[in-house]
């Protein structure tokens, strides 16, 4: 493991590299100054989108380590950003398996046990199945944007951007953050989701597992899902945030309000 430390607004940043050669995961830590004032707080751990990688949470991060006082953890997962690359594209049960492969290496590197899941989008799906599958040491669960079945509006969504992701100018822009990866993370995202095969995929199953609490965000403008799919991940004991006219990037598009919410969730819960 490998690390370095700097000051950010009152804040410790920490980047590492986590795993075993070759599949490396590239790591960033937000933790509040002075360190050990967060001591006893789970953190929160993020997974990102489909498109996504710890760049491209941009300053939330920052903002939710802040406003709520503890560690906040994000990770690149194989493929993606900073971490080694895949050299095939992972079979269908990629969301079922993130979190069990992922979470307790940083357990390990970071020295934690229980801990908080966040997800966008595809991340959200992810946060999801960790809940379910690490039931023990999840504290809680927060979904942005996350999808829970493949809805036809999801696919459509798709669709309409498969070629735009694909196009050489908008291929270079997510290769400032992925690198000579771009291309293999756009494929996934469209090819996974677009099989034939991937039609029948639900959250159901890890949902009705997941013992936590549950805060469920959704914008009633998002292109890429309706808030049916934050209705059904918060069913009847889970928080259900509907953001009116808000799209699919949450925790860019009303940030100040999507932190605020999961602070209020995290103290009203105990967490």
């Amino acid at each position: 493991m490998s690390a370095n430390a700097e000051a950010a607004e009152g804040l410790v940043v920490r980047d590492m590299a986590v795993g075993p050669e070759g599949a490396r995961r590239f790591v960033r830590a937000w933790m509040p100054h002075p360190e050990g004032s967060h001591v006893g707080l789970p953190p929160l751990v993020l997974f990102h989108e489909s498109l996504g990688c710890v760049s491209l949470w941009k300053r939330f991060p920052e903002r939710l380590a802040r406003e709520t006082g503890r560690r906040v953890i994000a990770y690149d997962r194989l493929g993606f950003g900073r971490s080694d690359p895949l050299d095939r594209r992972p079979g269908f049960d990629f969301i079922a398996r993130e979190g069990v492969g992922s979470v307790p290496l940083l357990q390990e590197a970071l020295g934690f046990t229980r801990f908080v899941a966040c997800g966008h989008s595809v991340g959200g799906c992810m946060a999801v199945e960790t809940a379910a599958r690490l039931r023990e040491h999840c504290a809680g669960l927060v979904t942005l944007a996350a999808q829970s079945f493949a809805e036809e509006r999801t696919l459509v969504g798709i669709r309409q951007a498969e070629q735009t992701f694909l196009e050489e100018a908008n291929l270079a822009r997510l290769a400032r953050h992925h690198g000579d990866k771009a291309r293999f993370v756009v494929e996934f995202w469209t090819r996974t989701w677009l099989d034939p095969a991937f039609a029948g995929w639900t959250l159901d199953e890890a949902i009705a597992s997941a013992g936590c609490p549950v805060l469920a965000v959704h914008g009633d403008a998002d292109q890429y899902g309706s808030p049916d799919h934050a209705r059904r991940i918060a069913g009847d004991r889970g928080d259900l945030l509907l953001m009116k006219g808000a799209g699919h990037i949450l925790h860019r598009e009303r940030e100040a309000e999507v932190v605020t919410a999961i602070a209020v969730f995290l103290a009203r819960n105990g967490i």
